[in-house]
């Protein structure tokens, strides 16, 4: 079992967003039994509330439910109990770096860098462009999944 933690700000955007695709190609790769996917935030701004609203429209246009799904914070227990923690930009690193201290075994690395362009996923709640910021998730789960498991 490979255990994913993905990483925002406040987990109400990138994050979900990215446990819910990363689970979706998962199931249909057949590696539902094969990974678990869940998302945290770097702060704990929003904890407690549900996906953004823009970014659960978004979500179920694309067929997936991110009913339940509450912001929670990045904990120093999560860096042991996950083995990739995958932060959204630059900040997210720093942050989590920070938040899980020296002694975690998981990696840390931006969702991107899975991908043949490496960078940061931009914030929607900041630049309203949710579609560019599913397109970019969508396009680093994929890599993330096909590095993971190459041969599904």
């Amino acid at each position: 079992m490979v255990r994913i933690l993905f990483v925002c700000l406040g987990n109400i955007c990138r994050s979900p967003m990215a446990e819910f695709v990363f689970r979706d190609m998962a199931e249909k790769r057949g590696l539902d039994g094969q990974t678990a996917a869940a998302s945290a935030a770097t702060s704990s701004y929003e904890a407690g509330n549900p996906v953004y609203p823009p970014a659960a429209a978004l979500l179920r246009r694309q067929g997936l439910d991110p009913a339940g799904k509450r912001s929670v914070p990045l904990t120093q227990a999560d860096g042991a109990a996950y083995d990739h923690i995958i932060g959204m930009d630059a900040a997210n690193l720093r942050d989590i770096r920070r938040i899980l201290g020296p002694g975690a075994r998981a990696r840390v690395s931006r969702l991107l860098d899975w991908t043949a362009r490496p960078g940061d996923v931009a914030d929607p709640w900041y630049t309203g462009d949710f579609e560019t910021t599913w397109n970019d998730v969508s396009a680093g789960c994929e890599a993330l999944l096909n590095a993971l498991f190459p041969e599904a």
